[in-house]
This record gives structure tokens, C-alpha cells and sequence, in this order.
């Protein structure tokens, strides 16, 4: 699709018409400040960020960051300074824009340090403001999406740090419609034989069981539209890179249970369970695969409820019922604040970050812990870029910590007091040392003794996060 400025402001108006002449105006001011620039494409070089402000207004982004995605490159590139962007717009603008900005070669001996020295700003960003990190995957996404033009070598180099720095990002804002794309176009340069291997069997996939799935969704509507419940339905097959990962992890095609799915809308938490009841009756369930995450979100609070039934001819069909809110979230996760508290969606996208996504405070705790930035994108990918185990408390608060915790890692997630006191801990309703490493649902409940003698000698090299490691030295310290 080939994006124009009327396009922009087409979508802007449709949300935030009052911002269309802003926005207009840093168009003119980025494409005449990129005037002569080009792309590899051969396209002049304002294709680019116009693109990038187009996805940002998809997402019905405040008037700052889209201001901001159509300068982004604009401190890198050209002449302009960052007082004037503050002087022509204001200093959010700037500030986001100096965010997303690559840190000045003249600063580094060498292309390592500089790589890594920008990676560490880009991760870092979120938490000076969220939307730091938003445009940038607005920014990785075309880049991405025209990456046809770079050299294979390039391609390569680019799609990898998508899969271990901008997916990650996307999934823990929640933000799934980004890292699905992301993912597979990833895929497609790292292993373009398995793209397309796995492209051809999602199509006929699709193909074989349209009917099937349109059958279902037929029933489906009829059975909650003469029960009165408002409600959408979608069919979704498994995005590409999602179906790689579950056949390397030596999973059949057909063992594949999310692999079709149907999701289905309503318009209320009460009305999810309803309709739950209501598919159960009509098709029979798969006990282990429900999960249930509308009271149990996902710690990027993801909410839906998730069940996995036999279709027609024993074809697994996973549902997934959720109200009409909780899809938007589901689809731009934090972004969608733009649209639920326009005005103040920054500072609300903020606060939920600081007070409900875990991730965020082990980059925070990582981030003062590790000067070196090598060691410190190394620690992120090791710790929180990583695959990650879900645990959970005696309240049933999930906690989640990187694969090879223990239960040490548990305590000192929980509070340091907990850690500094703990004397064991029964998991599973089983007592275990502290050493023990957790495993996905396992349930933790540590045993404490004020009269404890604090860590054990051992514990520095048993602990797995930062946290922990951090509050045992501190303990021997003192």
C-alpha cells in the first residue's frame, strides 16, 4: 500500500481531527529536511517516516508521537537540532524524538560498543516514556516490511535483532499484532526454505477447513444471538513463526491445538462465561488446554478465556471469548489506552507499567545493576528476553521469573524479606530446599524464620535473576 500525506491525515481525522494541522505541518517539515535523501528502494526518503506515523495512527496515537514518528530520523539525518523541534512543536515532541535517535558514532572506537550502546537506549526507553518504544516497533515494522531492499547479510543481521529485541518488546507491552508480523517477516529472512514450507501448509490448512470453521462460527452466533448477547466472530489460523516454534519444539501439525481458532466477542465478562458454557454444550471440550485469563491475566494483561474443543470431523478448534475491550488490548495492548483515555493515555500507559508489568521492574533492577552495556543486553536477553516460567503464589498471583530460577529468585521477587528469611519452601504441597528450580505452575509457598540466619553461603550461585543476586549481596554487606 502506498501511503500518502492524505492518507495520514484521513486516519488522523477520524480520531483526533483537531490535530490534523500539526500534523501536517511536521510532514512538511520532515520531508523537506529529508529533501534529496532516498531510500535503498530508490524512493524518496519521506516514504519512510510517513509510513511509520501511518502505524502509529492505526493505532489512534496521541498527536505527540505521531508528530514524533514523521521526525524521527530527522536528528539522525539532517541539521536539525533538537532545541528547534522543542521550538517548532513542543518538548515532548523533542524528547521523544531524541529518544528513538541512534546515539552519534563520534562517541565510539568501534561498530560493537556503538550497536550495543543504542541498544541499551532503545530498551531503556520505556521506562522513560512508553511511547519511546512504540515508535520504534512502528519504525522496526516498515523497515521490516520493506527489508527486500537491503543485502542478505543485512537482512539477516536485522531480522535476528527483531526476534531477540523488538518481539520481545511487542509481546510485553502486549502489543500481539505487532509481534505476530514482526515474527514471521523475521522468519522469512532467517529461514526462508521453513517460511515457505510452512507458508504452503497454513494455506491449504486454511483452505481444507474454511467450511469447517465457518460452520462453527455460524452455530456459534446463532446460539448467543437467541441468547440476547451481542457478539463478533473471527476466524485466525496460527501466524507462521508461532507454528515453527511449536514444530521445533518437535510438536506434530495436528497436535497443534491453537493452530485454528476462533475468536469470539461479546460484550461483557459475564457474557464470557455464558458463551463458554454454551460452546461446551455444543462441542466437546479439552480440560488441560482451558486457561482462563480474564481473572488470571497474563502478566502483559492479556485477558481472555481460552478452551480448545473438537469441531466438526474431530478437528481441534481452539475459542477464544473475550469481551470487545479486551480484544483491542489483545490486538495494541498498552496503545490501546490512546483509545480508551485519549487525553491521558501516556500517563495511565505509564503508571500500568510501573505498578502491573513485571518486566518492567527487572529491566529497571538490570539497568542499575550493569554499567557495561554489553553486559547489560546480555543480562536483558538471559533474563527477560528469554523463555520464562509462570508460578504461582498462595493467593494465585502469577509470578513470572526466567527459565532456571529458584525457588531463591521466588523469595526475593516476592520481598527481600522474604528472601533474607527464608528457610525452605513447599512447593506443589511437597517441602523443597531452596535450590529447587521451578517449573510452569508450579504452586510456592516459602517457609520464613525471622531468627534465619540470612543467605546461605551457596545462594550467589544458585540465585538465576539479578534481583536476587543484588539483595544477597547487599545482605552480606551488612
Amino acid at each position: 500500500m502506498n501511503i500518502r500525506i492524505d492518507d495520514l491525515l484521513e486516519l488522523v481525522g477520524v480520531y483526533k481531527s483537531e490535530g490534523i494541522e500539526v500534523v501536517k505541518k511536521a510532514y512538511d517539515l520532515a520531508d523537506k529536511l529529508h529533501e534529496g535523501q532516498f531510500r535503498q528502494s530508490g524512493e524518496p526518503y519521506i516514504i519512510h517516516p510517513l509510513n511509520v506515523a501511518y502505524i502509529l495512527a492505526e493505532m489512534h496515537a496521541d498527536i505527540d508521537t505521531i508528530v514524533a514518528g514523521l521526525l524521527h530520523d530527522t536528528l539522525e539525518d539532517t541539521n536539525i537540532r533538537k532545541e528547534e523541534i522543542a521550538q517548532e512543536f513542543n518538548s515532548e515532541v523533542a524528547n521523544l524524538v531524541d529518544g528513538v535517535t541512534k546515539i552519534s558514532k563520534l562517541n565510539f572506537s568501534n561498530k560493537v560498543d556503538e550497536n550495543m550502546a543504542n541498544t541499551r537506549k532503545i530498551i531503556t526507553g520505556i521506562t522513560e516514556d512508553v511511547r519511546i518504544i512504540i515508535i520504534k516497533l512502528a519504525d522496526r515494522l516498515h523497515n521490516m516490511r520493506t527489508l527486500q531492499y537491503k543485502k542478505p547479510i543485512k537482512q539477516k543481521e536485522n531480522a535476528l535483532e527483531t526476534i531477540e529485541i523488538f518481539v520481545p518488546l511487542a509481546y510485553y507491552i502486549g502489543a500481539y499484532r505487532i509481534k505476530t508480523e514482526l515474527e514471521d517477516l523475521s522468519l522469512y529472512y532467517l529461514k526462508p526454505d521453513m517460511y515457505k514450507t510452512i507458508e504452503e501448509k497454513k494455506l491449504k490448512i486454511e483452505l481444507d477447513n474454511k467450511e469447517l470453521l465457518l460452520d462453527m462460527s455460524s452455530k456459534i452466533k446463532k446460539i448467543l444471538s437467541s441468547n440476547n448477547i451481542p457478539n463478533d466472530i473471527k476466524i485466525r489460523t496460527k501466524n507462521i513463526y508461532g507454528i515453527y516454534r511449536r514444530l521445533s519444539e518437535g510438536h506434530k501439525l495436528s497436535d497443534i491445538h491453537d493452530l485454528l481458532s476462533l475468536k469470539i466477542m461479546v460484550d461483557s465478562i459475564d457474557s464470557c462465561y455464558r458463551t463458554l458454557g454454551m460452546i461446551h454444550k455444543e462441542y466437546h471440550s479439552i480440560n488441560e488446554n482451558f486457561k482462563d485469563f480474564i481473572w488470571n491475566p497474563k502478566t502483559n494483561m492479556y485477558r481472555s478465556l481460552h478452551t480448545t474443543v473438537f469441531g466438526p470431523d474431530n478437528k481441534l478448534v481452539q475459542a477464544q471469548i473475550r469481551t470487545f475491550n479486551m480484544d483491542k488490548v489483545a490486538s495494541f495492548g498498552l496503545c490501546t489506552y490512546w483509545e480508551i483515555n485519549n487525553d491521558n493515555a501516556r500517563n495511565i500507559m505509564q503508571k500500568e507499567l510501573k505498578e502491573k508489568y513485571q518486566f518492567f521492574k527487572s529491566l529497571i533492577q538490570i539497568n542499575s545493576m550493569f554499567g557495561d552495556n554489553q553486559e547489560f543486553v546480555n543480562q536483558v536477553k538471559k533474563e527477560v528476553f528469554s523463555d520464562n516460567v509462570y508460578v504461582y503464589t498462595p493467593k494465585g498471583e502469577v509470578i513470572e521469573l526466567p527459565i532456571g530460577s529458584t525457588v531463591i529468585d521466588f523469595a526475593y521477587k516476592i520481598h527481600t524479606d522474604i528472601g533474607n528469611t527464608m528457610v525452605g519452601a513447599i512447593v506443589n504441597d511437597e517441602h523443597v530446599s531452596a535450590e529447587y528450580v521451578l517449573k510452569n505452575k508450579d504452586r510456592v509457598f516459602v517457609l520464613t524464620d525471622d531468627l534465619s540466619f540470612g543467605p546461605r553461603d551457596n545462594w550467589l550461585d544458585v540465585a538465576h535473576t539479578s534481583l536476587a543476586k543484588k539483595k544477597i549481596k547487599e545482605f552480606s554487606k551488612r
